[in-house]
């Protein structure tokens, strides 16, 4: 049976972190209060009572962030936050269907993968030869593909259910490339073409794209839009720019409405279009001059 409270050391630790900006850090913390509910109650609200007022601010938040009985409501108050940062967002949108999911877990993989990056990569590099590095370290060392057999299975947009099968569609492939670049300093932005999910690196003098549905593989802007022309699709100059991180979660819900109807679960079809109407709607309310 655990302990009533944490000890004094794991307060101390504990405290250490709040203000710690890393997204692996705060994933970690929300994971570790979410296993010990009451207790991090407890916790938090004592700090936020305190007078150091900068870790009270973190406590808070905290504390708003981790809506212990209800993911659901968790998530939509993330939208609504316009505090839009990927790592998090992914996990949170995934703990509102997988609310038991390990994120420390999730986030140990991703932090394992970059070191593996951090020693293969030889300092100067490249972005591209970073790229093909990551390449390695994904596709042929942990086995990520796309999941063209079950392309609509709705696993497959599930950031912590895509790290543990090793397999999902464009745009969930992406999220872990883009998580995994970010940890190894490497630049790069989600880019959303119409009907294909890609990775942009946009640090040298002409961009190139990188597509980890399809092992990695590195297009120039040309080759990107004739890829995207054979599904009889037209995207446009602005296509292949980066996408906010905002339309990229909201794109997730997107997809999971889609691959939900499909397989007629049409409760959580309406659960996901309901997310993507409070991010056009947080964002509509929030563009107005």
């Amino acid at each position: 049976m655990e302990a009533l409270t944490f000890t004094t050391e794991q307060q101390q630790a504990l405290a250490g972190l709040l203000d710690d900006s890393s997204p692996s850090v705060r994933a970690a913390l929300l994971a570790h209060f979410t296993r010990h509910g009451r207790q991090s109650v407890e916790f938090l609200r004592g700090i936020s009572s305190q007078h150091n007022r900068a870790l009270a601010v973190f406590a808070n938040q905290y504390l708003r962030e981790l809506n212990f009985s209800d993911p659901v409501t968790e998530f939509r108050g993330f939208i609504r936050s316009l505090n839009y940062e990927l790592e998090t967002g992914a996990l949170l949108l995934s703990r509102t269907i997988h609310p038991d999911l390990d994120i420390g877990a999730s986030c140990s993989l991703l932090d394992r993968m970059a070191a593996r990056c951090r020693e293969l990569i030889a300092e100067p590099a490249a972005a591209r030869d970073k790229c093909r590095v990551l390449n390695r370290v994904l596709f042929h060392e942990h086995g990520f593909r796309g999941n063209t057999e079950h392309y609509a299975d709705p696993l497959n947009s599930f950031l912590d259910q895509v790290l543990i099968r090793r397999k999902g569609i464009p745009l969930s492939l992406s999220l872990v490339y883009l998580l995994v670049a970010e940890r190894i300093g490497l630049s790069l932005e989600p880019v959303g073409l119409p009907g294909h999910f890609l990775v942009g690196c946009f640090a040298e003098v002409e961009p190139f794209y990188i597509d980890p549905f399809n092992a990695g593989r590195l297009l120039s802007a040309g080759e990107a839009v004739i890829m995207v022309r054979k599904q009889s699709l037209h995207p446009t100059l602005a296509d292949l720019a980066p996408t906010p991180i905002r339309e990229v979660l909201c794109r997730c819900c997107r997809n999971l409405v889609n691959h939900y109807t499909v397989a007629n679960d049409h409760e959580r079809a309406r659960l996901f279009a309901e997310f993507v109407a409070e991010f056009e709607s947080t964002y509509e309310r929030h563009a107005q001059p």
